[in-house]
C-alpha cells in the first residue's frame, strides 16, 4: 500500500481495564478472544469496544462529547462481556491510544482504569472464551513465554500498571498523571538490500512521539517505542518516567 492511500477514516472505542488486589498484588482482568475471531484472535485483551451512534447521546437526547460517549461505551461493552456494572465516576483515564499506520480500519481508543466491584465474572458467550485475573508481571511473563497473544496497547498499558502495588495506588497516581496520547507508527524497516520484496514485511514494531525515527523526531538516539521482532518484547523510552 503506498504512502499516497489516505488513512482509513478514525473510529472511536473504549477500553476498561478491571483492577483488583489479589494475594500476590495488583491484578488486572484479561479476556481472552476467540481464535476465530475476525478481531484480535487468540488475544488476550481488556474489556471495551467501539462507540455506537446510541453512546453519544446522553438521557436527555443531547449530543455527548467524545470523551463521555467513549465512557458510555466502555460501560456498556464492560457489562454485556463480564457482567460488571461502573459507574462514569469510577473510571480514572489513563491513555488515548490512535493508529496512525495505513490499516483497513482505524480505532481511536480511550483506556481508563477502575476498581472491580466484584471478581465473579460472567462471560459472554461467543465474544470470550476464557478469563483470568493476573499481576501485570505474569500477564507479561506468560507472553514472553508465548504462552499469551498480547496486542502492542495492551502490552505497553500492563507494563506500566506493573510499577503499583495496589489498586489505591494506581487510581491514586494515574488520576493526577496527564493521560499520555500514544499516536502509533509502525517503526521503520531495515534495508537489507535493493530487492524489492514480493509481500510486504511485519512490523519491527511501533513508535511515539519522543523517538528519533517518529515522523516529528526528537533528538538523536532518543526512544519511545515497543519493539516486537522476538520475544520478549523490548520497550524503550526516554520520554515516560
Amino acid at each position: 500500500m503506498g504512502n499516497d492511500v489516505p488513512l482509513a477514516p478514525l473510529e472511536d472505542a473504549c477500553t476498561v481495564v478491571l483492577l483488583r488486589d489479589g494475594n500476590a498484588g495488583l491484578e488486572v482482568l484479561m479476556l481472552e478472544r476467540p481464535g476465530a475471531s475476525s478481531a484480535f484472535a487468540g488475544a488476550w485483551v481488556f474489556p471495551g469496544g467501539k462507540v455506537d451512534p446510541m453512546d453519544r447521546l446522553g438521557p436527555d437526547g443531547q449530543q455527548l462529547d467524545i470523551i463521555a460517549a467513549a465512557q458510555v461505551a466502555g460501560l456498556r461493552e464492560l457489562a454485556e462481556e463480564t457482567g460488571q456494572q461502573l459507574q462514569a465516576q469510577d473510571l480514572v483515564q489513563l491513555s488515548l491510544w490512535t493508529p496512525m499506520q495505513r490499516l483497513p480500519r482505524r480505532f481511536r481508543t480511550w483506556f481508563s482504569i477502575a476498581q472491580a466491584p466484584t471478581s465473579e465474572v460472567v462471560l459472554n458467550p461467543g465474544e470470550h472464551e476464557h478469563y483470568a485475573w493476573l499481576t501485570p508481571a505474569e500477564a507479561l511473563a506468560r507472553h514472553a513465554a508465548g504462552a499469551m497473544v498480547l496486542a502492542p496497547p495492551t502490552w505497553v498499558t500492563l507494563h506500566h500498571l506493573g510499577k503499583f502495588a495496589t489498586v489505591r495506588d494506581a487510581l491514586a497516581r494515574t488520576a493526577i498523571a496527564t493521560p499520555f496520547s500514544y499516536e502509533s507508527h509502525f517503526l521503520p524497516q531495515e534495508v537489507k538490500n535493493d530487492a524489492i520484496p514480493s509481500t510486504p514485511e511485519p512490523p519491527t514494531g511501533v513508535m511515539w512521539r519522543g523517538d528519533a525515527d517518529y515522523p516529528q523526531p526528537a533528538r538523536r538516539g532518543a526512544r519511545h517505542r515497543l519493539t516486537i521482532t522476538s520475544l520478549p518484547w523490548v520497550f524503550e523510552s526516554t520520554v515516560e518516567h
